[in-house]
């Protein structure tokens, strides 16, 4: 009886996945394999949220794969150990997974693969995370793009309609004396219990995905190119996590998006998958420019004169302390749900590079830490893109002013209220800059700036001025 191994790695579900599809058609029996492996981060270790994460949807996943008759097999190793171990223990004879993109997990499978392969194995590996692969969309030239709107509309050119797979009817199942650890033997969930807002805001697991998107494509779709820029209103997707994980593809979203449209208009449609374009454009950049992960594209900022390291500024900007309400609203939003609104990202990531001055992998970093959603693609591309550093970047005089844009996009200062509650009781013209608040309505308010929120830890225009100065010298 012919034995296929799928190892699962950020592709966790049955449904469209093209490994487990192509097992299933070629072995009679089919053994689904998760291999914990941190060691082979190279640098970039899964971050405290996003093992909170991996720990649930493992868990779904082997829910999932025991209705349908089989189990998740679970190991811990190095990968190609692993491997060879489940090889000679169940005879497998074919070994498939799911590509991923980030640079030292490209350089490990290309290994593994050609191992097993002079072992006489037969290995195969597909795309299920993508649109297309990022070797396949390049410039006239063979080049790689830099600039999102050209290779865009290169993507567009290809076409976005791709079939997709349905969840499988049944699996083979899987013998009882093949060996798994337990999910919690992985110990991947925080000793403290600081993860209550994460358990009352997210469902991991392909289920949780599914509805998460019918939710969406239902109720939201329709308003995103509006409302995506909202962070008081629930116009977004926040399917970010489930599309890291695997839960859910890209593929997926479209043809759910193609479906809806085809029951009836949603003008949102095309600014929503605009936006998988750049969740392609980030891991075709990585693909091509691996060292963009810790260095910058545009090689001048290797010079920039970035700010001394000071704990203070960056203690304060990771709590939520800075004494500018949006910044703090986005940043206590992250710290308790693992997620923070798009918009108030690129403020929070400006403020920080901009007018703290302090480098973009300070950043990078925390949001690795404490990003549900932390995508090494998706993280690079946007830091290096808000600090004017790496591909079709925001210039160097674009500075987001956190006032300005607190009251354009929460103009009646909700979001705000909601996490920055000490200030809750201000009005609204008031709630984005508390500082310019007369001291009679402070009082009245309840707010005593100092003691019960801070005063801002820089002045805006001033430290403005300054970016811009050190920015002008990379000009030259």
């Amino acid at each position: 009886m012919n034995t296929a191994i799928v190892w699962f790695r950020s592709d966790l579900r049955l449904a469209d996945n093209r490994a487990l599809s192509k097992a299933l058609h070629m072995a009679e029996r089919v053994l689904p394999l998760y291999i914990h492996a941190p060691g082979e981060d190279d640098g970039w270790a899964m971050g405290s949220a996003s093992r909170w994460w991996l720990h649930h949807s493992l868990s779904a996943l082997d829910v999932s794969v025991r209705r349908l008759g089989s189990r998740l097999i679970i190991r811990h190793g190095p990968s190609l150990e692993v491997l060879r171990q489940l090889i000679l223990e169940t005879g497998a004879q074919y070994i498939v997974w799911n590509r991923v993109y980030e640079p030292p997990a490209i350089a490990r499978d290309k290994a593994i693969k050609e191992s097993l392969r002079a072992d006489g194995l037969l290995v195969e590996s597909f795309n299920s995370a993508l649109l297309y692969e990022p070797w396949e969309v390049s410039r006239s030239n063979g080049e790689p793009y830099k600039v999102f709107t050209p290779y865009w509309k290169a993507v567009q050119n290809r076409g976005l309609e791709h079939s997709i797979l349905p969840l499988p009817p049944s699996l083979p199942p899987v013998s009882t004396g093949v060996a798994s650890l337990a999910v919690e033997s992985l110990d991947l969930l925080p000793k403290i219990a600081w993860d209550g807002g994460f358990r009352e805001t997210w469902q991991p697991g392909e289920e949780g995905a599914l509805s998460q998107l019918q939710e969406f494509v239902d109720s939201a779709l329709g308003g995103y190119a509006v409302e995506r820029d909202r962070p008081d209103h629930a116009g977004t997707s926040r399917l970010a996590p489930h599309l890291h994980f695997g839960e859910l593809g890209p593929r997926q979203i479209v043809w759910a998006i193609r479906t809806r449209l085809a029951s009836g208009g949603q003008s949102g449609a095309e600014s929503f998958v605009r936006e998988l374009g750049w969740r392609e454009f980030a891991h075709h950049l990585l693909f091509h420019f691996p060292h963009t992960t810790e260095s910058p594209l545009n090689e001048r900022f290797v010079s920039f004169p970035w700010s001394e390291p000071r704990a203070e500024p960056m203690q304060a900007w990771q709590r939520g302390k800075t004494g500018i309400p949006l910044v703090d609203a986005g940043l206590r939003e992250l710290w308790h749900s693992g997620w923070m609104h798009n918009r108030v990202r690129m403020v929070v990531a400006s403020f920080l590079v901009k007018n703290l001055r302090i480098h973009w992998l300070e950043g990078a970093r925390w949001f690795w830490d404490t990003l549900l959603d932390a995508d090494l693609a998706n993280n690079t591309l946007g830091w290096q893109w808000v600090a004017g550093c790496g591909a079709d970047a925001a210039p160097y005089f674009r500075i987001f002013n956190p006032v300005l844009q607190g009251e354009r996009f929460d103009p009646d200062g909700d979001y705000v209220r909601r996490w920055v509650p000490e200030l809750a009781r201000l009005p609204a013209r008031f709630i984005h800059q508390p500082w310019q608040a007369p001291a009679a309505i402070l009082k009245s308010c309840g707010v005593t700036l100092g003691l019960d929120y801070p005063y801002p830890i820089v002045d805006l225009k001033a430290s403005r001025e300054q970016a811009l100065e050190a920015f002008k010298h990379l000009q030259c």
